[in-house]
């Protein structure tokens, strides 16, 4: 027999859930000790904890409170071609690289500025171009670099190198919009101008893609090609995409590309 039911247990952990983002910050988890018949608070410090179950106005006799090392983040795998957000836009994955043992993302320039936050991975811009190029480096730490783009029916496609292919090669691109779609490359260096600037040296192709899908994957095979930048049509009509050249931007931020 215990003091207190589960019901009750679980009232506190709402309790706690729902006190003010400022006392939650400080704390690494809480959660139902059934075998204390408590409901656990961890931080860093044990003045944290307390912190957390005084702003949350819990009954102090039903909370136990420590310190704990642990510091829990979220572990995503960086694919190509998968999602990720700046505020409340969305943007694409273009490859997984590392700088030193940094991991990250390659993407479009025009996604985000150097110092812009990414959410689903959680990252920095470490570095863009946009106009001119159309290229970007997201620092990701404490996520997990894959040698993967997200291919068709969600299958991975694996990323052996980065060399160039031919004009009238087959390519297709993957974005987190319109998935995987495919064409051929119908010109290389190509010089385009949107409304914010030009943007020179971009590859022309007849893949289809739609707002959302800017930075994803072009691969040609197994080789990795660029980041989709920009274009004009849709995948309903079909369309012409242009993408930035991967090996530029691995060039200029000192990057290597995480491959299979």
């Amino acid at each position: 027999m215990v003091k207190r039911s589960l019901a009750q247990l679980n009232g506190i952990m709402q309790q706690l859930d729902q006190a003010p983002e400022k006392a939650k910050a400080g704390a690494a988890l809480w959660y139902v000790d059934v075998k204390t018949n408590t409901v656990s608070v961890q931080a860093p410090t044990v003045e944290a904890a307390e912190a957390l179950a005084d702003a949350a106005g819990v009954d102090r006799n039903a909370v136990t409170v420590s310190a704990t090392a642990e510091q829990p983040k979220p572990y995503i795998n960086i694919i190509g071609g998968a999602a990720y957000y700046i505020g409340s836009s969305r943007c694409s994955v273009g490859f997984a690289v590392t700088r030193g043992s940094t991991p990250g993302f390659v993407t479009a320039g025009h996604c985000g500025r150097a110092g812009s936050r990414t959410t689903q991975p959680t990252g920095t811009f470490q570095g863009s171009s946009f106009p001119g190029n159309d290229y970007a480096w997201v620092a990701a730490p404490n996520n997990t670099v894959t040698p993967y783009v997200r291919g068709s029916g969600g299958a991975n496609v694996t990323v052996r190198g980065s060399t160039q292919a031919a004009v009238g090669s087959s390519i297709c691109r993957s974005g987190s919009t319109t998935g995987w779609r495919c064409g051929t490359i119908q010109q290389h260096n190509a010089s385009v101008r949107y409304s914010q600037g030009t943007v020179s040296g971009l590859t022309r192709t007849s893949a289809c893609a739609q707002p959302g899908d800017s930075g994803g994957s072009f691969i040609s095979g197994s080789q990795a090609q660029g980041m989709t930048s920009g274009g004009s049509g849709n995948c309903s009509i079909g369309g012409t995409t242009y993408h930035q050249p991967v090996n530029e931007a691995l060039s200029v931020y000192g990057l290597t590309l995480r491959t299979g």
